[in-house]
């Protein structure tokens, strides 16, 4: 099973590589709608989307994989505030810089300050935000603080 997610992960950075996609000047070209366009990018975005269609539609009606590991997909299927706050902080930081965490992983092999930078602060903010989840997660679990407190009588 490892293999086979080791050997997935090549054939996607590969892919990235080869598109166009580790290129921060790129992909800054195809987001910059109002200057000097390079609509290159849409070409990679639809094959990308034709590619998981099908075994996207499959999964759906499957419990397992082929390798028999569980599928889990999100119960929320809505829009909600977390999801428009997580969106919109990924589309600055992927204009912004022109990488995002797919690319970024790919592009350390190049070994510039910037990639290295653009990764750890990625990493960061990872860490970040797990830390915020369980912290939100422990003061919604901690037994409520009685609204009186006791008061002690003397004997």
């Amino acid at each position: 099973m490892k293999t086979l997610a080791f050997l997935s992960g090549i054939v996607f950075g590969i892919g990235l590589l080869v598109s166009g996609m580790t290129d921060p000047a790129k992909v800054i070209a195809f987001l910059d709608i109002a200057g000097p366009w390079d609509p290159s990018l849409i070409l990679v975005m639809v094959t990308a989307v034709v590619v998981a269609l099908v075994p996207m539609q499959l999964a759906q009606r499957r419990a397992r994989s082929l390798v028999g590991e569980k599928i889990a997909f999100p119960s929320t299927r809505g829009i909600t505030g977390k999801l428009i706050l997580g969106s919109a902080i990924f589309g600055i930081g992927w204009g912004m810089t022109g990488l995002c965490p797919g690319p970024s992983l790919a592009s350390l092999a190049a070994s510039t300050w910037q990639e290295w930078l653009f990764f750890s602060s990625m990493v960061a903010g990872m860490i970040g935000f797990e830390l915020w989840q369980r912290m939100g997660q422990r003061t919604r679990s901690a037994p409520a603080a009685p609204l009186v407190a006791a008061t002690s009588r003397k004997t």
